[in-house]
């Protein structure tokens, strides 16, 4: 790398977390997520504003290729990676037995039917507009599918703390449902992105060397691969947690360069094995608290340091090239997003009431868990960025995954904020759910 090439990714990088932590800060002032924000940071120097005004200048600020590029989308790919270990850390142990019934039928009514509405709809309107490069029917019906079924955990928790409801019962819900929907859609977002990778010529990894190939079979290999490699974290972090001297053999775990190293190393053997690297970022966050116990997210531990540098450059760099790949001039249909936006949450929102219902819960809570567990946020803008890069999903259909996500995180907010108000919801003391915890992560909104 020259120092011309030098100059432009940390030129780049500089002027896109800048415009991230501005617009991020500004909207976390104005109660809206700081996510939100961050994205307009890139959206203002992408080719919706800057590409308008100066088409030039945004040009040799962030190049489409050469190493100024390569530099920005590793950045953007450590980014990723962080904001899924970040997710996975963040999802503490906030199930209670008396909640059981409202939870498993929420989360299986509330993710089954939003699931098959995309089916659905996926068989009925042609995907010529809607197809990315890949050409990968089976694909982009899975990540349409869990991009209508996705609730977002760290956009939500962030409203439920800001207006101090993190012990209500309805946050005990809205939680523990989110953790059992964004593991199941991440394992079937791991499996599409493992059929795309599959069915180019440079398959890799052992993939290749069992000629996975297209089709029926990468499908049956990249479903197991997922599946399978969650099993074994988990099988894994159980029998290292009855190990003798547990504290012994933590104590090296318990530092920044083994959490960034193990988080690096399992997205690096996800590629190998044909998962999604992200998916391996996820688990490891998930199985963090799991392996080394509840200090492991405590103000001063090795998780909250990577998780606060990581909040503070990459993830909102992250974000922020994600706003700078919106073309909402060329590529954004008013009337198509409007429509998915609409079938979207009437799926969502109505299959949640109805599983609350059932699980015999009153109709006005029903109807906050509907609006609560219809915020997209980070997992549905992860969705839509990752089946982007690889070509699964079109430009036109990207941007309108992406306003989708935004809106109802913002939706979700404003509601639960209503709800608090006018006294549906109050903060009721439940020792089941450390909020306190909560308070000393970075911010989730800003994350995810």
């Amino acid at each position: 790398m020259s120092q011309a090439d030098l100059f432009h990714v940390l030129l780049g990088i500089a002027l896109l977390l800048a415009a991230a932590h501005g617009l991020g800060r500004l909207f976390v002032r104005l109660r809206q997520p700081a996510v939100v924000g961050e994205i307009l940071g890139g959206l203002l120097l992408g080719p919706t504003v800057l590409g308008q005004a100066a088409p030039g200048l945004a040009d040799w600020l962030f190049p489409s290729t050469g190493a100024g590029a390569v530099g920005r989308d590793l950045v953007y790919q450590l980014g990723l990676l962080l904001l899924m270990f970040t997710a996975g850390a963040h999802m503490r142990k906030v199930f209670s037995r008396q909640d059981s019934k409202a939870v498993v039928l929420t989360a299986t009514i509330g993710m089954v039917v939003p699931f098959a509405v995309g089916l659905a709809g996926m068989s009925l309107v042609t995907s010529d507009g809607l197809m990315g490069p890949a050409g990968n029917t089976a694909a982009l019906t899975i990540v349409v599918s869990c991009s209508i079924a996705v609730t977002s955990i760290p956009v939500i928790s962030r409203i439920l703390l800001d207006l101090g409801i993190m012990r209500s019962a309805l946050a005990r819900v809205v939680l523990s449902v989110a953790v059992l929907e964004d593991i199941v859609l991440n394992v079937l977002l791991s499996i599409a992105l493992g059929m795309v990778a599959g069915s180019s010529h440079s398959v890799f990894g052992l993939a290749r060397t069992v000629h996975a190939g297209s089709g029926t079979g990468a499908a049956v290999y990249y479903a197991a691969a997922s599946i399978g490699f969650f099993l074994l974290a988990l099988l894994a972090a159980f029998l290292l947690r009855r190990l003798p001297n547990g504290r012994a053999w933590r104590r090296p775990w318990d530092s920044v360069a083994m959490r960034t190293t193990v988080v690096l190393g399992t997205s690096a053997l996800c590629l190998v094995l044909g998962v999604a690297p992200m998916f391996g970022a996820f688990v490891v966050g998930l199985l963090t608290g799991t392996t080394t116990g509840r200090a492991g997210t405590g103000a001063a531990s090795p998780t909250r340091t990577v998780q606060d540098f990581a909040a503070g450059f990459f993830i909102p760099v992250y974000f922020a090239v994600v706003g700078l790949k919106l073309d909402l001039i060329h590529s954004f249909s008013i009337g198509f997003t409007l429509v998915f936006l609409a079938v979207a949450c009437v799926a969502k929102a109505s299959s949640v009431y109805a599983g609350a219902r059932f699980a015999g819960r009153p109709g006005a809570e029903s109807l906050d868990l509907a609006v609560a567990l219809n915020a997209r946020g980070g997992p549905g803008i992860v969705m839509a960025t990752t089946a982007y890069d690889v070509g699964i999903v079109s430009a036109s259909l990207f941007t309108t995954l992406i306003v989708t996500a935004v809106l109802t995180s913002q939706l979700a907010g404003w509601w639960l904020e209503r709800a608090v108000r006018g006294g549906r919801v109050s903060p009721a003391p439940d020792t089941r759910v450390d909020d306190r915890a909560a308070t000393r992560s970075p911010s989730p909104a800003g994350t995810s």
